[in-house]
């Protein structure tokens, strides 16, 4: 006779849980079906954007409105601006390396044998973020919560509050996956003409434009395609659209064989692109994590403004 804490046991629940995630993206229906299920984490990965007395843009932990507004039930909360970045990055959101990374995965509970669904507040950039830094570090038994927790409220679902403590004693192996970053030379030579690849910006179309940002040098990488990352969802319910929208929206990108390179502000937004991109059948696609804060500042990269 065997009990749900047996070994074998387990591991059956937790691959029936892997097999029964076929992409990237899970619905609230799908997490409220498998919720509490062996072998699945939940992650809140909600940072708080919030701007200076300056007028600058900063970002919060999304901790105390995890703790205070609620969360999905079981979800532990992620440390996207500390956990899961280099703090001692240039600029916010640095990725961490592998060594670090492994760290913080097993501190939220993590092990390689873990399905993980991630959410967020907001439009899915931040969960996205978490997917990738996952999808980098080999390992693909990831999803995005569709909608995130605004879907997961407006339908009525329940939440709890208060910290959920993650479970204890793991181990998490990364293996960092070739491809999945570029730096600004990789970009550069994009520009250039000795790299062939497709730049896709996320940014808002005000700051791809140059009319509006934060940065001293606005505009975006010559060559660029936008796809703001905002314009990927709904506005009533933060789910993504349909797959014949987004197929429309990155039509250019699809239709070439080069491969896809990702950028936005800090390497954020880009992640919800490269989402879209996974769910549309593109592997080829590339982060680059440094994005519009590494190359604006830097007076000789070119940028683009289409503002009159």
């Amino acid at each position: 006779m065997t009990s749900a804490s047996d070994p074998a046991t387990r591991a059956s629940a937790s691959g029936a849980l892997a097999a029964a995630l076929d992409r990237p993206l899970v619905s609230t229906q799908w997490l409220a079906d498998h919720l509490g299920a062996d072998g699945l984490v939940v992650l809140d990965a909600t940072v708080v954007p919030s701007v200076r007395p300056d007028g600058g843009q900063v970002y919060l932990s999304g901790l105390d409105q995890y703790l205070v507004d609620g969360h999905v039930p079981g979800a532990v909360f992620a440390d996207l601006l500390g956990d899961f970045s280099d703090p001692s990055g240039e600029y916010p959101f640095t990725r961490p390396g592998a060594a670090a990374f492994e760290a913080a995965a097993a501190a939220v509970g993590i092990d390689n044998d873990t399905t993980v669904v991630v959410y967020d507040a907001s439009v899915s950039q931040w969960a996205s973020r978490v997917w990738w830094l996952f999808r980098a570090f080999g390992y693909d038994r990831v999803a995005v919560l569709d909608g995130g927790i605004a879907k997961w409220r407006a339908e009525g679902r329940t939440t709890d509050l208060g910290h959920v403590e993650p479970r204890a004693g793991v181990v998490f192996d990364a293996e960092e996956r070739p491809g999945s970053w570029v730096d600004k030379d990789i970009v550069a030579a994009v520009v250039g003409g000795t790299e062939s690849a497709t730049l896709i910006c996320a940014v808002p179309p005000k700051e791809f434009s140059g009319e509006a940002g934060q940065r001293s040098r606005r505009g975006h990488i010559p060559g660029s395609l936008s796809a703001p990352a905002a314009r990927l969802v709904s506005r009533e319910t933060n789910a993504y659209l349909p797959f014949s929208d987004l197929r429309t929206i990155f039509a250019d990108a699809l239709a070439s064989p080069d491969r896809i390179v990702v950028y936005c502000a800090g390497g954020i937004a880009a992640a919800s692109d490269a989402l879209v991109l996974a769910l549309l059948g593109r592997d080829d696609v590339a982060l680059y994590d440094g994005s519009l804060n590494e190359w604006s500042a830097d007076p000789d990269a070119p940028l683009v403004t289409l503002a009159a």
